[in-house]
């Protein structure tokens, strides 16, 4: 732990926008509680970095929110141009399909602005905590398969017979 506070201000630039990622996105709880354990420990290492951290991860989702409107912009302009040719109509017959259909924009733009504040770090992790403990008191089920039955399968094991029943040992043999 005292490597990773030593070196919070090379560390944490780096993980900040997985960690905030995954945090929205992962399917799994315990990865959920695990992540947020981690961004409170690096905002109780150095609450001003974390901060710097947070302000740059929103300047750069605006960015390339920009980057994103700019390339629509561009291909709107583009589409505009070629409809301008003499020649579109011959061929905006067959592009007519694809010219329609919208860009697509970052993947994770369903992911909300940032809001990390220490008391929603700290519910989290405790609720992901909450959760650990309960599945830890759960009784492990050891689950049947539930794979479809085969009769040659069931034939098989049926009429199946152990070596062991057609073997004969060496004290009976009689060969000592």
């Amino acid at each position: 732990m005292s490597l990773i506070s030593d070196n919070a201000s090379a560390i944490l630039p780096i993980m900040f926008p997985a960690l905030y990622k995954n945090s929205k996105t992962h399917w799994n709880k315990t990865i959920h509680g695990l992540i947020y354990n981690a961004l409170k420990l690096f905002m109780e290492m150095n609450q001003k970095l974390f901060d710097e951290c947070t302000q740059q991860y929103k300047a750069e989702r605006q960015k390339e929110k920009e980057k994103v409107k700019q390339r629509e912009d561009a291909w709107v302009k583009l589409q505009n141009l070629a409809q301008s040719n003499p020649q579109f109509k011959s061929v905006g017959v067959s592009l007519n399909n694809s010219t329609n259909s919208t860009l697509v924009g970052l993947p994770d733009d369903d992911i909300p602005d940032v809001d990390m504040t220490m008391d929603k770090i700290e519910a989290k992790a405790k609720d992901a905590n909450v959760q650990r403990k309960k599945n830890k008191e759960k009784p492990l089920l050891r689950r049947k398969s539930e794979l479809p039955h085969d009769q040659y399968t069931i034939k098989a094991i049926e009429t199946h017979r152990r070596a062991e029943e057609y073997l004969s040992t060496s004290s009976e043999g009689g060969n000592t």
